[in-house]
């Protein structure tokens, strides 16, 4: 994927991911969703299970299994419809997309950068005055998309 392709993307993901932050307003209730939604509709774990076509334990083991986070995507999304609701699903980054890749760039670039002022520093030369300017040139020259992510 071209760059300027990527960039974009990263840009169309960061606004739909501002459309719902913060993600706070999301959090899981302490029993889950399906026992909240469940309890708030007035449905016993029986009603559910006639639903599901099966037992009220079973309800009951899915419940507990979604509150301590080991449901299946699949079997949330089958107690969903039965809930006459969606699953919704999402990875949101704690900052945006642009962020992350700005801020990896730099670090990349303060390490590179680093190494060469320390051995200039040793040999007693002079050491650019203006760091920024090096690490944006930095950025700029040397560090790719493809590379961004590779293991330092």
């Amino acid at each position: 994927m071209k760059p300027e392709i990527r960039e974009r993307a990263r840009r169309r993901l960061d606004t739909k991911f501002n459309l719902i932050r913060p993600v706070e307003q999301f959090a899981q209730p302490p029993k889950g969703w399906v026992r909240a939604i469940r309890d708030a509709l007035g449905m016993s774990l029986r009603q559910l299970g006639d639903r599901l076509g099966m037992a009220a334990q079973s309800v009951k083991d899915i419940e507990e299994s979604e509150a301590y986070g080991t449901i299946q995507l699949k079997t949330l999304r089958r107690v969903a419809e039965a809930l006459d609701c969606v699953v919704v699903y999402a990875l949101v980054p704690k900052s945006s997309l642009t962020e992350m890749v700005d801020r990896r760039a730099r670090e990349i670039a303060l390490q590179a950068l680093g190494r060469v002022s320390h051995s200039m520093a040793l040999e007693d030369q002079q050491v650019d005055r203006d760091f920024e300017v090096r690490v944006q040139r930095y950025i700029a020259s040397a560090i790719t998309e493809r590379n961004l992510w590779d293991s330092q």
